[in-house]
């Protein structure tokens, strides 16, 4: 199981930061639309459909590997409360009844509307650009896939921390500004106290 769990995360961490470079993309689209309608007076006809495309496509690509890293919101002002293996519990509970038939069926759905695009070479009817989306379509099916190959990970790990009762480590490669500031502060603050507690001076004897 862990063999699988280091495999699953490193497919979903590679195509997480190969897709990642749409945001490159999307900006460049943006700032040469921005200057060419405000400078030139000659706006494109196909920034819109460009930034849509490629936003979709991130967020679609990039569900795996947010997963792997265990980075999606969670409600968890219940879950946080309870043991590490009763959060494995109900997290192994939780995948089979909505997780996997959600991603199946966005795999089904995927298909039938990537099939009958490709078979007609659908077009954007958004702009006179007749931007081409029969390939933005089978996004949807490969997203589904890396979704249920990564699923199978976080269900091994349920199962891992059921029997050990701690969770095993996700890879962590991103953090929030806000959690390293955190840390930061709370570093800053141990170091303070111990250095405190260094050069307090003794009370003087009497």
């Amino acid at each position: 199981m862990q063999r699988y769990i280091h495999f699953a995360d490193t497919v979903s961490a590679w195509f997480g930061k190969a897709f990642a470079w749409c945001v490159v993309l999307m900006t460049l689209a943006v700032s040469y639309e921005v200057v060419v309608r405000y400078a030139f007076r000659a706006p494109t006809v196909w920034a819109f459909d460009l930034t849509y495309i490629l936003y979709g496509t991130l967020f679609m690509m990039a569900g795996a590997y947010t997963l792997s890293r265990d980075g999606h919101v969670r409600g968890d002002f219940l879950y946080r409360l309870w043991s590490e293996r009763t959060q494995a519990k109900v997290e192994l509970v939780l995948y089979f009844l909505f997780f996997f038939p959600g991603v199946l069926a966005l795999i089904f759905a995927g298909w039938k509307y990537a099939s009958r695009s490709w078979r007609y070479l659908e077009v954007s009817n958004m702009s006179p650009a007749n931007v081409p989306i029969y390939q933005f379509k089978t996004i949807i099916i490969a997203a589904g896939i890396l979704l249920v190959i990564q699923g199978i990970a976080q269900v091994f790990r349920c199962i891992i921390t059921i029997r050990t009762g701690e969770w095993p480590p996700h890879a962590q490669d991103v953090q929030e500004l806000e959690e390293i500031l955190q840390k930061e502060g709370a570093e800053a603050l141990r170091h303070g106290s111990e250095a405190v507690d260094i050069v307090e001076p003794k009370e003087p004897r009497r």
